[in-house]
């Protein structure tokens, strides 16, 4: 059991400060008068005395027992909290019947998310080992990684549009599912951080995690919605050309949308509060190219009507989302950067 107590700081030879340790603690350690003790710093701003170097930590192991062929969703979401409550090694346990299934679920979730690797199988289980490395893949190198996707998936969920590009308007799709790899991979070590903080994260990340989470939401969402605007490709541009002028419109909806999130991006990196608030204030010229463009396809009839008002729409919500991440920019400036004002 734990047991806090308090202690004195004492000052020496006027630049070392000494603080004493329990003596039971020193015993149980197996301490002597002269031996070495480990100080380490931890990801809250506290201090750990260790008695000895810290070995790796302990890889944790998560069972699941899959008795009966349950459905392809709930399986893979069990395994989804696995991976984002920082398990190491995940254990399906299923009889030999269940096999296939099992087995092709467990591959499924691998493709999902970044690290995990079935390592071993048999007739009646499969152990998955997540291989993925904090220190090579941080948070900040997630968003921005996300950043720079979404930003090309709204780019080219319109230009699809523009130029009858099936191939493009497939490839929006397909690094949609980068961008929840990438999103997986942050809310694991949001995880970390908030419930095992002896595993760190490093690039001093740790601090506004939460807002670093926030932020990765708001991207995955604006990815959701160039997907959306994509998935109209069939019917507003297979075979067909979008009217010059509603392309015009819609491309100039489409730059506006990007200029915000390089704003609001922008704002987060540098911790530029003025920034910030330029790209919410901008939301609001955004918003009147949006209720024009309402305007302007709301004349068209059935499919058309429909594929178009999911493209306004989305553009108009993606532009919502960039807001919030220059708000989100504004929280964890103020949080991290005395010197912000």
């Amino acid at each position: 059991m734990s047991q806090m107590e308090g202690r004195k700081l004492q000052l020496a030879g006027g630049s070392t400060y000494l603080v004493s340790l329990p003596k039971r603690w020193v015993q149980t350690a197996g301490l002597k008068a002269g031996d070495t003790v480990f100080l380490e710093t931890e990801s809250d701003g506290s201090v750990s005395v260790r008695p000895r170097v810290a070995d790796n930590a302990e890889v944790r192991r998560k069972i699941f027992d899959e008795h009966i062929e349950g459905s392809r969703d709930h399986l893979l979401r069990k395994l989804l909290g696995a991976y984002v409550s920082g398990f190491g090694l995940i254990e399906i346990r299923f009889p030999p019947a269940n096999a296939s299934f099992t087995r092709r679920v467990a591959r499924e979730f691998c493709h999902l998310v970044i690290g995990p690797e079935v390592i071993e199988e048999n007739k009646n289980s499969i152990v998955i080992q997540d291989l993925s490395d904090a220190s090579d893949l941080s948070v900040d190198k997630c968003l921005r990684r996300m950043q720079l996707t979404v930003r090309a998936m709204l780019e080219d969920s319109v230009s699809s549009l523009e130029t009858s590009d099936a191939g493009l308007a497939r490839d929006v799709e397909l690094r949609g599912q980068d961008v929840d790899r990438l999103y997986w991979m942050i809310a694991k070590q949001y995880h970390l951080v908030q419930f095992h903080p002896l595993q760190s994260v490093p690039n001093g990340s740790a601090h506004p995690i939460t807002g670093y989470l926030l932020i990765a939401k708001l991207l995955e969402r604006m990815g959701k919605h160039a997907e959306r605007i994509s998935a109209t490709f069939p019917t507003l541009s297979e075979g067909k050309s979008l009217e010059p002028k509603l392309a015009k419109d819609i491309d100039e909806a489409r730059q506006s949308v990007i200029g915000l999130l390089d704003k609001a991006f922008n704002s987060l990196i540098t911790k530029n509060i003025a920034v910030a608030n330029e790209a919410i204030d901008a939301r609001h010229a955004h918003q009147k190219l949006i209720d024009s463009l309402s305007h302007r396809v709301a004349t068209r009839k059935g499919e058309e009507l429909l594929a178009l008002g999911i493209v306004v729409d989305s553009l108009g919500r993606a532009a919502g989302y960039a807001a919030e991440i220059a708000e989100q920019a504004i929280d964890i400036a103020v949080m991290t950067d005395p010197s912000a004002t």
